[in-house]
């Protein structure tokens, strides 16, 4: 290893070091998971993120129920591979396989530490292939980049996000590599791993390693024709010169070329996630709004928060070098005209709708709308990397830059948004300043006097001691306030604890997958309870959440949150015989939500219901209507509802209440104000209230208050039991709205006859399949003898599937009012489903070519090797200028 890599070596390493330690502190200050007792599952990390790595490690110990390409835990059936490709591809994910699976949260903890520490790691290493400079300095800002703003405010939760952090220098060295004409099938995986690992990010890194590409042309001129770069003045063909704009227009075409056929490497997973992302429940667009300046501004301060401003943190000795650049007389004047106009023009673009929509592939998010920080971040710490690197600036240029950031400061602290900043923002960027100023200027001085060496200099390792520690203790400082704003305006979760291993206890002792489903019930604890504790349920938390789903758990009455991403569980007899649904946890409020405590597992009821494949003998005459009760009496081919009649709603003060033209009525909610609604059911019937756009509580009479939550933060009330019809039929409902408007259905009151109900099940099951054998991809069961009319799998017929007769050829699988059917034709004895992911053939076929093409290149690269081997005049590739640093 040569001294150039070892330094490398070392630099990265004071990065990733500085970068974890100064993580975890700020977590331990916070006193946050797994350093104290405050929960750091916010938002999707505790709701998606964690149970997804959950299932991961099911997958990984061969104990999940469905495969890479079908997960039969979550939405009745869904496709996984999407899913793992969007969650789970990053090659740090399988480490939690190493960790007990109580211990997830951990497992989760421990990868986003990594991640950072390779983040910052990776960024030294690029730092030092731009120009040699200090290790210290390449170290400092490596991990200025991994804790920048956007690190501590979005991605510490979002941790498939933080592959995207590590993936901007490795882009950006392939960037390098492609300017040289240097290791081209490296560049090649190095770009298929950053997409695999998180397409979503990468596309954005795309972006970002172009724009630094094209600044690298700008300021590194054609190396010059010396003997040892002779062959880098012409062009391969050696006719022609290689001018800078030759020079260009081929850097940018091998760039090209390495980015095609690395993400082409990616298509089997690439574009199975593209496909099922116009296959999803789709969400309400969101608009593009403009930021004040001084907002944006204000955010390059440490110890600020702001959800809907772009986190623009880098430490205050990192934000000062960056400052520096333009006063620098040190560094080539391109190089500080270039960087810094490209830090502005990337912040500009933020506030641009056309460039705002570019970087996040032509779509504004729903939730944070600044994703792409962390490439404005990279190029500030690239553009400080540079003050360092040719030379330590002097106490002419850093009372410039100390300047700029002080009236930058005095201004935005005036006009911006109060409420970014913490009681520490002010105080951590004074003291940042003065030792930043301070510490550098020593430096200075020392490399003036011939020490060139931290090592054997004590002033030279106190100085850069206290710059570490600066940077170490803003961060951070950052971190823990970050961490103390985040739960009180993000919903939170509880880490794994008591009553997750009861919950899974309950339902191992009731599972019988694939006999009967075990649900993990209404009352959940995170949105993905099937991945976290196990069972075969309705919920099913993604962006990928497929639309067929969502629209026939509606038809039935179903519930979601997160605008349709996130379907919950039914808790409703009818459709537990329809999904074949046998056993059902009823678990108490979560403690951690204000539940009582748990000391035994929740209880769970069971119900007699058909296998999961079930015979039809006709198609519906008819498709679903707006009525939950008659389109679940639909699909159960039986009628066992009836809707409670006549209707009439009264308000607080007695007088009626009229339904609008639609058929619906409208409430307002209000302290102690009450609705009457008074209807009637056979006596002895079990009462529903189907209230999907109300948001209060339901109270029959003798029962407790049933709490609904529709029409509010994009979320659906679900069909819910409230009672039971007393004697005589006639009873009267209390309706309770929350603060604001609310919407009642005119039938939306349904009594259930349970007689009714236990014939119905009866008649399918009687006809059902006599044997179900479910696979990781498929299923495939056995029928009675001269079955007619359809076989209906309790699934979705979500895009993918494909079934055959009697080992005959597949075809696409048919849809039964939303579920998954095939057709009979009275002989046959037995049907087989699998299950393939939209996109899978096509990215397969894709992947294959991009294999090739990289099989060529290879081939090509052997060809030019072996014909300089024999003494042709093939040029040498051009290497990047190195500079022996006049700095410590």
């Amino acid at each position: 290893m040569t001294s150039e890599h070892i330094g490398r070596l070392r630099a990265a390493l004071i990065a990733a070091s500085l970068t974890m330690v100064a993580f975890c502190a700020g977590d331990a200050a916070a006193r946050q998971y797994p350093f104290g007792p405050r929960t750091r599952d916010v938002s999707d990390l505790g709701n998606q993120y964690i149970p997804f790595h959950a299932h991961f490690w099911d997958l990984l110990h061969g104990k999940a129920d469905g495969g890479w390409l079908l997960n039969w835990q979550s939405g009745y059936g869904s496709s996984f591979l999407p899913d793992f490709g969007t969650y789970l591809a990053s090659p740090f994910a399988p480490l939690v396989a190493l960790f007990p699976r109580d211990r997830i949260d951990l497992a989760v903890y421990v990868i986003s530490v990594l991640k950072l520490g390779s983040a910052a790691a990776a960024m030294a290493v690029l730092l030092l292939m731009l120009r040699p400079g200090p290790r210290w300095a390449a170290g400092m800002l490596g991990a200025s980049y991994a804790l920048c703003g956007w690190t501590l405010m979005l991605a510490s939760y979002d941790p498939m996000w933080l592959d995207g952090l590590i993936a901007f220098p490795l882009l950006c060295m392939v960037g390098e590599w492609a300017r040289t004409g240097r290791r081209p099938i490296a560049g090649v995986l190095v770009v298929a791993l950053a997409w695999a690992a998180n397409f979503y990010t990468a596309y954005m890194v795309t972006i970002g390693a172009a724009l630094f590409l094209a600044a690298r042309l700008l300021t590194e001129p054609t190396p010059a024709p010396t003997p040892a770069l002779a062959s880098a003045s012409t062009s391969p063909s050696g006719r022609r010169p290689l001018t800078p704009g030759r020079h260009a227009a081929l850097t940018f075409g091998r760039a090209a070329l390495t980015t095609l056929l690395g993400v082409g490497l990616t298509a089997p997973v690439l574009l199975t996630i593209v496909k099922g992302t116009k296959l999803a429940s789709p969400i309400s667009p969101v608009g593009f709004r403009q930021m004040p300046v001084s907002d944006l501004l204000m955010r390059l301060l440490p110890g600020t928060y702001g959800f809907s401003t772009p986190s623009t943190y880098v430490d205050t000795a990192a934000l000062l070098l960056a400052f520096v650049l333009p006063f620098h007389p040190a560094v080539p004047r391109r190089t500080r005209i270039v960087w810094p106009v490209l830090v502005v023009v990337v912040a500009a673009s933020f506030d641009w709708r056309p460039t705002h929509l570019m970087w996040h592939a032509f779509t504004t998010p729903n939730g944070s709308p600044y994703r792409q920080t962390f490439v404005l971040s990279g190029i500030m710490v690239i553009a400080a990397w540079h003050s360092v690197a040719h030379r330590l600036p002097g106490p002419r240029q850093l009372a410039y830059g100390a300047g700029l950031m002080g009236l930058m400061t005095a201004l935005v602290a005036v006009d911006a948004d109060h409420g970014l900043t913490s009681p520490a923002t002010y105080p951590l960027l004074a003291v940042g300043l003065v030792a930043a100023v301070g510490s550098l200027l020593l430096l200075r001085r020392l490399a003036d006097k011939g020490i060139v060496s931290v090592r054997g200099s004590a002033p030279a390792m106190l100085a850069v001691g206290v710059l570490l520690a600066t940077q170490l203790g803003q961060s951070a400082v950052g971190n823990a306030w970050i961490d103390h704003k985040r739960p009180g305006l993000m919903d939170d979760y509880a880490t794994w604890g008591t009553r997750q291993n009861l919950q899974r206890e309950a339902i191992a002792t009731s599972d019988a997958w694939p006999r009967y489903r075990t649900d993990p019930g209404r009352e959940q604890t995170v949105g993905n309870d099937p991945l976290a504790v196990g069972g075969q349920g309705a919920q099913y938390y993604s962006s990928l959440t497929s639309a067929v789903w969502v629209s026939t758990l509606e038809a039935l009455g179903g519930g979601w949150t997160s605008h349709g991403r996130s379907p919950q569980s039914f808790d409703n007899p009818v459709t537990d015989v329809i999904f074949s649904v046998g056993a059902r946890v009823h678990s108490p409020v979560d403690p951690h939500h204000g539940g009582p405590p748990q000391s035994a597992p929740p209880p769970v009821t069971r119900q007699a219901v058909p296998p999961l494949v079930t015979v039809r003998a006709t198609a519906p005459t008819a498709g679903y209507g707006r009525s939950p009760y008659r389109n679940e009496e639909l699909l159960l081919g039986s009628r066992v509802y009836t809707t409670g009649r006549p209707v009439r709603l009264t308000d607080g003060d007695g007088h009626a209440v009229r339904p609008g033209a639609d058929g619906r009525y409208r409430v307002q909610g209000g302290p102690r104000r009450t609705y009457q609604l008074a209807s009637s059911c056979p006596a002895g019937s079990q009462l529903y209230v189907w209230a999907p756009d109300f948001t209060g509580s339901v109270q029959a009479p003798g029962g407790a208050p049933v709490a609904y939550s529709g029409r509010t933060s994009g979320h659906r009330a679900p069909v819910q039991r409230v009672g039971v019809t007393p004697g005589g039929g006639n009873f009267t409902l209390a309706l309770r709205p929350a603060l604001g408007p609310g919407i009642l259905e005119r039938d939306g009151v349904g009594c259930l006859d349970q007689a009714r109900l236990t014939a119905a099940e009866q008649r399918l099951a009687a006809t059902a399949a006599t044997r179900v054998d479910v696979t990781s991809d498929g299923i495939r069961a056995q029928l009675p003898s001269g079955a007619r009319g359809y076989a209906v799998v309790a699934a979705p017929d979500i895009a993918g599937w494909s079934c055959s007769t009697d080992g005959g050829t597949s075809r696409p699988a048919s849809s039964y009012l939303g579920l998954l059917a095939v057709p009979l034709d009275g002989r046959t004895n037995s049907v087989s489903c699998s299950f393939t992911p939209p996109g899978l053939r096509i990215g397969e076929a894709v992947g294959g070519a991009s294999l090739l093409g990289v099989g060529a290149l290879a081939g090509y690269g052997w060809w030019r090797r072996r014909r300089g081997a024999d003494g042709g005049s093939l040029p040498d590739r051009p290497r990047a200028e190195t500079a022996v640093p006049a700095t410590p």
